[in-house]
């Protein structure tokens, strides 16, 4: 008997055909199975597979119930461990209980993995690979041709999803799911419909992975590796206990495959597609999307890098300097000479903290204050440069008048130290910051070594900064600034005198701010 499975237009196939006489797989000089009724499955660019009837398999073999692979053409593969002479060989073995159509033929037969069978003995021809001709059609040329010049992912998997429904595939749904790296978001889920011929994006948060809707869906089985998913909904609807098929099923998909879009680092990101043809998906549907899916994934890649690249560089350099980075600024010495507010903030009691609070609690401590930080900066229009030690330094240029900048500064230094005075964290804590403030002209741009580079900003300004919150550390003020910052921040403010700073060549005339700051003239 041989049993013929649809052969497809772009040459994607399986064949299935017996082999004649007594079959023999080995390993070593111990005998695995011994079969007249073994068969040999040919599949498109794959090696040839025997497979045994389970009553002819001699070697014992014993179940593995919690490890299992999915093929799109065949089904679920269940497994099992290949007990030889004093070996055993994990996973070693592995079959089909109810397969799919094209698997139909190897239904309940074994086989083994080549790490398994040394060698396996036949009177037949030698098994060869079948040919496998080229891959041509519409979606290919596509791919090649135009699908690069999508500008967003949102463009490619719309037009991806109608290039496909024009080549002849009843695809009604089709989800692409790209991990991030991204410090909050896991990912992106892009998820077009045929109905509305429009994209939906969602970005899951970390927390969203340990959460029972993820869980329980292919997403997660084909991210963790297990291979890819496919369950026909109206004929072995129990395969799989995935929640989300049965809300598919009742908007009419009969079909849906859940697929693997690996990059080139080794992370496994999703395709998935739903079908809603009363027959299905065809072996040349899933043949022309699995055989095109290598180049798939590399143009979602493509974007995936641009989006971590802008990601990581946000968050390790910040928003516009991240931008300026990206935008081509990368060798020493780029950079402009600017006018700016400069920020210094530095957490006070930091090794007292460590030592009564014990090191994880005083590091969630520690990125309160961080995180309070950043976030009133931000809020002020300025920019969080770094992190050094448990201090903060942050700029706020003068593109709006140095005035302007120096009221934000002002004005984010007294809404830290009284966030800061609020209770949180482990114990409610309270804490208790020191800050300088001075502007001045800087270098904001690329210094370093030829290949470490460093952007920040360097100047008086910012060696004024940090040594008045220095200075207002050991005198118990929390804000302290130069004069003329202190002048047009509308706040009260306390005459300090002339203070003579370290590293610093002439007296800087510094003021205190008065905590709770609010501007002394609303017209000013």
């Amino acid at each position: 008997m041989t049993v013929r499975v649809q052969q497809t237009s772009n040459d994607y196939g399986i064949l299935v055909e017996p082999l004649s006489g007594p079959v023999t797989a080995w390993r070593g000089d111990f005998v695995l199975a011994r079969s007249e009724r073994a068969r040999v499955m040919y599949e498109t660019r794959l090696p040839p597979v025997v497979y045994f009837p389970r009553e002819d398999v001699v070697a014992k073999l014993e179940p593995a119930p919690d490890f299992r692979t999915f093929c799109p053409f065949k089904g679920t593969a269940s497994y099992a461990h290949v007990h030889v002479g004093e070996e055993v060989f994990e996973h070693g073995a592995w079959s089909y209980r109810n397969a799919l159509p094209e698997g139909k033929a190897v239904d309940g037969y074994v086989a083994f993995m080549p790490g398994t069978v040394s060698g396996i003995e036949h009177q037949g021809d030698a098994l060869g690979m079948p040919p496998a001709g080229n891959i041509t059609g519409p979606t290919v040329d596509w791919l090649l041709r135009e699908a690069w010049a999508k500008r967003t992912p949102e463009e490619l998997t719309a037009a991806l999803g109608r290039r496909l429904v024009e080549d002849g595939i009843s695809v009604c749904r089709l989800t692409i799911l790209i991990w991030s790296l991204h410090p909050m978001i896991a990912g992106r889920h892009f998820i077009w419909t045929r109905d509305s011929d429009e994209v939906t994006s969602f970005s899951p948060s970390y927390e969203v992975l340990d959460s029972p809707a993820f869980r329980e869906s292919p997403l997660q089985h084909v991210a963790d590796g297990l291979g890819g998913i496919r369950q026909k909904l109206d004929s072995n609807p129990d395969e799989f206990n995935f929640p989300i098929l049965e809300d598919l099923r009742q908007q009419g998909v009969t079909d849906y495959v859940a697929m693997p879009l690996p990059f080139s680092g080794g992370r496994i990101n999703v395709m998935t597609l739903a079908c809603d043809d009363p027959d299905g998906f065809t072996t040349a549907n899933l043949g022309l999307v699995f055989e095109c899916s290598a180049l798939i994934s590399r143009l979602f890649e493509v974007f995936a890098l641009t989006s971590n690249a802008t990601s990581l560089l946000e968050t390790y350099l910040g928003k516009r300097t991240g931008a300026r980075v990206l935008g081509g600024e990368i060798r020493r010495g780029d950079g402009d000479v600017i006018d700016a507010a400069i920020v210094f903030c530095d957490l006070r009691n930091s090794t007292r903290l460590e030592a009564e609070l014990g090191r994880d609690a005083y590091v969630a401590e520690l990125n309160r204050f961080f995180e309070i930080t950043t976030d009133v900066i931000n809020a002020h229009e300025g920019e969080v440069l770094k992190f050094i030690g448990d201090a903060v330094l942050a700029i706020f240029p003068a593109s709006s008048g140095y005035q302007e900048a120096c009221r934000q500064a002002v004005a984010s230094a007294d809404e830290i130290v009284n966030r800061l005075q609020e209770p949180g964290g482990e114990g409610n804590a309270r804490l208790s910051c020191s800050i300088g403030i001075a502007f001045g002209e800087v270098t904001y741009g690329n210094v370093g070594s030829k290949e470490r580079l460093d952007f920040t900003v360097i100047g008086s300004a910012a060696n004024i900064a940090a040594r008045l919150g220095d200075h207002g550390k050991a005198q118990g003020h929390a804000v302290v600034t130069t004069r003329e910052v202190a002048e047009v921040a509308g706040c009260a403010a306390e005459a300090l005198g002339a203070v003579r700073l370290h590293n610093v060549t002439e007296p800087v005339e510094a003021y205190a701010i008065s905590p709770l700051c609010r501007p002394q003239d609303a017209d000013r």
